[in-house]
């Protein structure tokens, strides 16, 4: 294999930026000791850090590695129990004034340049409503549009708590047609699909559409965001690559959505009939659920017949999720596309979702510090700088029961970002 060399200008041009956002980094770091100290974990938008406080971490030497700190963080991971429930959430929307007042909805900056280039969120959630309204409150500024899909299997605590988030902000709004969602089933690409078209409808005139799930949480501010996302131009940010032997054997065989009496399988299961070529002669990718999208391209896919009848076709496919974006954002004509003769993109070159995969631990990322599941890492608070540093743009997974503390640290330091690059 060929080595390339860039010339000292192209490096320039290519480091300076980083060596910003790691100036940027430290001193937020800075500042959250100095929140520490100061104002006793309360940042600027009213909201403590409980956790931290209680075991008095240091998020900057957690950054650093510094082991006492890492061995702080262990111990709180273990003695400090996970205290949120959707109850809470449900009582704390009651009072919708006093609860956007408090959570500090009402005082997140935005700049000029954000204001001219909104964003729109798709949610697609099922589970632990304060967990998913800490990702909410981490993604949030006024001028962005937010569509939450919850699935119609969660509990009735869930979907009045999420109920209450949309009542309660006003660019927050509750899918008009909601799915069932089946593991790796075509439910879970309806869903982001039906969030879409009802964000198309919206008068917010979004420019990129970017998908979530309830575990995901933002490496970047809103305003860092969108100056990355301006300089795609209108292309698609999302995992596509050529599929090995053995995903091809996920669309190549027809798979079975539910059994005789019409209930879902709690996975769809293959049968032995071979499906037909996909339709218009499609060159078949894979990646991943998660995408960072153009408003050109939604509308592609929502007016294109040959997307229409790729998504039909692939309703009866193991986890479609996992390759109709990456496959219609190939298909030659499609805004932003990626020409099909063009090298992979794989997981490590997408900045849209940072995922830590078990078998990959070692020679292509450091080893999991929370836990796994489904061979996905859990972060851990010992990976802060790598997180931080990778260059991606959001983390999957992200969850407070299983590190606190690292949850803590990462809104700590988002939050001082946004303060600070405006």
């Amino acid at each position: 294999m060929k080595r390339r060399f860039h010339s000292p200008r192209l490096m320039t041009s290519i480091l300076s930026p980083l060596f910003t956002l790691c100036g940027i980094i430290l001193l937020c770091l800075k500042v959250t000791v100095d929140i520490n100290e100061t104002y006793h974990l309360t940042n600027t938008h009213g909201h403590s850090f409980p956790v931290i406080e209680e075991h008095g971490i240091n998020c900057s030497a957690i950054y650093d590695l510094d082991p006492v700190e890492i061995g702080k963080s262990l111990r709180a991971r273990k003695t400090s129990a996970y205290d949120g429930n959707d109850i809470s959430l449900i009582n704390a929307t009651l009072d919708c004034g006093l609860y956007v007042e408090s959570r500090g909805y009402t005082r997140v900056p935005v700049s000029n340049v954000e204001r001219d280039f909104p964003l729109a969120y798709s949610l697609v959630v099922h589970k632990d409503a304060p967990v998913v309204e800490r990702m909410l409150r981490a993604v949030y500024t006024p001028n962005n549009i937010y569509c939450i899909h919850y699935d119609l299997k969660s509990s009735n605590s869930f979907t009045a708590a999420i109920k209450g988030l949309a009542r309660c902000l006003p660019n927050v709004f509750i899918a008009s047609k909601l799915e069932a969602v089946q593991y790796a089933g075509i439910s879970r690409v309806m869903a982001d699909l039906h969030c879409l078209s009802d964000l198309m409808q919206s008068k917010v005139k979004w420019k990129y559409a970017i998908n979530l799930c309830g575990q995901d949480f933002p490496l970047r501010s809103n305003f860092e965001l969108v100056m990355e996302l301006k300089g795609l131009k209108g292309a698609n940010m999302m995992e596509t690559s050529r599929p090995t032997k053995v995903k091809e054997q996920r669309y190549t065989y027809k798979h079975l959505l539910k059994d005789e009496k019409l209930q879902y399988f709690f996975i769809p299961r293959r049968t032995n009939e071979l499906k037909s070529p996909p339709p218009h002669d499609i060159k078949m990718y894979v990646g991943s659920a998660y995408f960072v999208i153009s408003r050109e391209f939604v509308k592609f896919i929502q007016t294109s017949s040959v997307v229409k009848d790729f998504l039909a076709w692939s309703e009866d496919t193991f986890s479609p999720d996992e390759h109709f974006w990456a496959t219609v954002t190939r298909i030659p004509g499609a805004p932003g596309a990626i020409p099909r003769f063009n090298p992979d993109v794989t997981d490590l070159m997408s900045k849209a979702r940072l995922v830590k995969w078990h078998y990959l631990e070692g020679p292509v990322y450091p080893p999991c510090t929370g836990t796994h599941v489904r061979s996905v890492c859990i972060y851990g608070a010992a990976e802060l700088r790598w997180l931080l540093n990778f260059g991606s743009w959001f983390a999957n997974k992200v969850d407070p029961r299983v590190d606190p503390v690292l949850h803590e640290c990462l809104e700590m330091t988002l939050r001082c970002r946004t303060q600070t690059l405006k």
